[in-house]
């Protein structure tokens, strides 16, 4: 069964490999809503990967490229997957929050630890040497900042996370009516 939201987009915000893009498109078709990766976003505008823009212009440049896509995105009827960066930039995520539901898909640092294979390799836009743990406590803290619903993701399959976001977006739409 499709459902459409008409009032609230969805964002989801998290560490890299916390699920946002692959439950993000699941989310997306459940709800009948589009749905926009940011990453994807920056790189389709950059003509080049994350990592490339992070090697040859610096974190900064690559969390300054993520601000401007954020704000130019109409979000609408979307469900938006961030990038982990995104709550680096207070007027990004007041945009987004402007018209969206903001989901924190909250994991262990060990477990995202366990699923991430190619920190130095990714394009995660991270002071140069910061260390895993170090980027997962200043960034948890913005994450619980600008999240409306925080999901505890440890020990849910990705149907499991996806019925429970579900849930929790059609909770939240009817109650904000």
């Amino acid at each position: 069964m499709c459902r459409t939201i008409t009032q609230k987009s969805v964002v989801l915000i998290g560490m890299p490999c916390s699920g946002k893009t692959t439950v993000g498109a699941r989310l997306a078709d459940a709800l009948g809503l589009e749905f926009v990766d940011t990453d994807r976003r920056i790189e389709h505008y950059i003509g080049d990967t994350l990592q490339n823009a992070l090697d040859t212009q610096g974190y900064m440049a690559l969390r300054q490229l993520e601000e401007k896509i954020l704000l130019k995105e109409e979000i609408k009827s979307k469900v938006v997957a961030t990038g982990g960066s995104a709550v680096y930039s207070q007027d990004g995520m007041n945009h987004l929050k402007s018209s969206a539901i903001v989901i924190f898909l909250d994991l262990p640092q060990h477990l995202l630890e366990q699923r991430m294979t190619n920190f130095s390799t990714r394009g995660i836009a991270r002071k140069p040497g910061q260390s895993f743990s170090s980027l997962f406590a200043e960034r948890r803290e913005l994450y619980l900042r600008y999240a409306d619903i925080q999901v505890d993701c440890e020990g849910l399959s990705v149907s499991q996370l996806l019925a429970k976001l579900v849930s929790l977006t059609e909770t939240e739409v009817h109650s904000s009516n």
